[in-house]
């Protein structure tokens, strides 16, 4: 494979969108890749966004993009739930695929995609991508050394802006969970598996979720929508080695003290992560290290962990660009760094035992 991979965007628009907002900066700010097409839902999109962003190629068909000679990799942005459809068209041109997360609308979707890649032998790669941040890598340095000692438990608050009382256009979808995309597939599924990353596999939860404001105001047209989706999500439960978590994600809250507060016990101190972003995948918290008979004291990731993402680019970008980076090893080396298909099975599996909790109030194992 080319020392500069070629990739296929699924799902850029002009009008602007996760594609636009955050992957195609992160690959315009590394050396190690070049975007060479896209695709768009119409003819007219792909003319408009292929004017505004300086790109030759642009389809309305993911198999044609992913068809061309220089494409070393697929990148599907599109919802969660067109996901299954793009990535059918894409799978007989036999190519790298990265799927952003959510992945599917649920897990027998998701379940069915990953039997036609495995089948396909394709390799694949999940955009979870709290778990590649310089911050969450570093903690899981500083874990794994065993600089706080063993960890006796986690606490992790967050807060979020969104599932609140308003919408608009744009996050409207987010209210109805048949769409896949919900506050516990997306904030609690990312920062979920950084959790995990970091501290080990979930193992056993209970779960509280609620939906404490089922009335939401269209900011555009103010209409009422009703929300078909928790927006406060309560768990706790063991980690591998029985290690205690409890995770609360609120959602439609603008937290007036700090929307992300996470919190590490050890045996010999603790370390603390906070931050006024409440979500994790594109989150630069500050990091507070506690030794058992001292005051905190900041410690920040070593440039090592930073890699070659340009300081330039903003949060979003930059925690994408640190995903691409280990996409691009896995695929010049043979490594394994980023989550594949199987992976974001798992994930979806917890995602799902999350929510049967919630309607339950049974402690489920996982």
């Amino acid at each position: 494979m080319a020392e500069r991979l070629g990739v296929g965007i699924v799902g850029l628009s002009a009008q602007g969108g996760w594609a636009a907002r955050s992957h195609l900066p992160a690959l315009r700010g590394l050396e190690q890749f070049e975007v060479r097409g896209f695709t768009g839902s119409s003819p007219e999109s792909v003319r408009v966004t292929a004017d505004h962003y300086g790109i030759d190629r642009g389809f309305t068909d993911p198999g044609e993009l992913a068809r061309q000679e220089d494409i070393d990799l697929v990148v599907v942005t599109v919802k969660a739930r067109a996901h299954a459809e793009q990535l059918k068209s894409i799978l007989p041109a036999g190519k790298p695929v990265f799927c952003e997360w959510p992945f599917c609308r649920d897990v027998t979707e998701a379940r069915d995609i990953l039997a036609l890649f495995e089948a396909a032998g394709a390799r694949t790669a999940i955009g979870l991508q709290a778990r590649h941040s310089p911050q969450v890598r570093f903690v899981r340095d500083l874990v794994a050394e065993g600089e706080i000692g063993g960890i006796l438990s986690t606490t992790l608050v967050a807060s979020i802006p969104y599932w609140g009382s308003t919408a608009g256009s744009r996050d409207a979808y987010l209210l109805d969970g048949a769409n896949g995309s919900t506050m516990v597939s997306i904030p609690v599924g990312h920062t979920l598996d950084g959790l995990e990353f970091a501290l080990g596999e979930i193992t056993q939860l209970s779960a509280t979720t609620a939906v404490r404001q089922p009335h939401v105001v269209h900011r555009e047209t103010h209409e009422t929508l009703l929300k078909t989706t928790p927006d406060q999500v309560a768990i706790h439960g063991l980690l591998r080695g029985g290690i205690v978590f409890s995770f609360h994600c609120r959602g439609g809250v603008n937290s007036r003290t700090s929307a992300f507060f996470w919190e590490i016990n050890g045996t010999r101190g603790d370390i603390t992560l906070r931050s006024p972003c409440g979500e994790l995948q594109y989150n630069e918290p500050e990091i507070l290290l506690t030794r058992a008979d001292g005051a905190p004291k900041p410690v920040a990731a070593p440039a090592r962990y930073r890699g070659a993402v340009p300081d330039a680019l903003g949060p979003e970008p930059r925690s994408v660009a640190h995903t691409y980076l280990r996409v691009f090893d896995d695929l010049t080396t043979g490594s394994c760094l980023v989550p594949d298909f199987s992976r974001a099975v798992r994930h979806r599996e917890l995602i799902d035992t999350i929510e049967r909790a919630g309607r339950t109030g049974a402690c489920q194992s996982v």
